[in-house]
C-alpha cells in the first residue's frame, strides 16, 4: 500500500477512500462469518424487518434476478425464509430465520464496532463532528437504510 501521509485530498477522494475502508471492514467481517459481502448486506438489511424482493433489489442496487439468487443461497443455508406479503398475495417478503437472526445480530455488532474503530485517531469532538456531517450527507442523499445503529459499549471510545 502506498504512503500518502500529508497529502491534500478533496472531499470526493476522501469519501471514495473512506468507502473502500468501510467496504474492506464489511468484506473481512463477512468472510469471518463464512458469508459473501452480498449475503452479509442482505442479513443486515432484513435484520429489523422483512423486505419485499423489489425493495431488496432497489436497496442493494441489484437486478431482481440477482436478488432471487442471493435469497435462494441464503435460504439454502437456513438464514432467511420467504413469507407471503400481507399487502400483495402474489409477492413474498424475505425475513430472517432464527439462525439468520442470530448470525445477523453478531455480524451487525462486529461491523459497527470495526467501522467505528476507523475513527480511533479522532478526538471525541472530531468524531461527533464527523458523525453529524456524515449523517447530513446520508439524509440529504436519501441513502437507503442498509444498517442501523446498534448497541455501543459505553467503555468503547471508538463508538460514537
Amino acid at each position: 500500500m502506498e504512503e500518502h501521509a500529508g497529502e491534500a485530498i478533496g472531499t470526493g477522494t476522501a469519501l471514495v477512500r473512506t468507502a473502500f475502508l468501510v467496504d474492506t471492514v464489511y468484506a473481512d467481517a463477512a468472510r469471518e462469518f463464512d458469508l459473501t459481502a452480498a449475503q452479509s448486506q442482505l442479513l443486515c438489511i432484513v435484520l429489523n424487518r422483512p423486505f419485499g424482493m423489489f425493495e431488496l433489489a432497489k436497496t442493494l442496487g441489484l437486478a431482481k434476478s440477482s436478488v432471487t439468487g442471493l435469497v435462494d443461497r441464503c435460504e439454502k443455508r437456513d438464514l432467511v425464509r420467504r413469507e407471503p406479503d400481507p399487502g400483495d398475495g402474489r409477492a413474498s417478503r424475505v425475513a430472517l430465520t432464527a439462525k439468520g437472526a442470530q448470525l445477523a445480530e453478531e455480524l451487525h455488532e462486529v461491523i459497527l464496532r470495526r467501522t467505528a474503530e476507523l475513527t480511533g485517531g479522532l478526538t471525541a469532538d472530531e468524531r461527533a463532528a464527523l458523525t453529524a456531517l456524515l449523517a447530513k450527507v446520508v439524509t440529504d442523499n436519501q441513502a437507503p437504510v442498509v444498517i442501523t445503529e446498534g448497541e455501543c459499549p459505553a467503555a468503547d471510545p471508538a463508538c460514537g
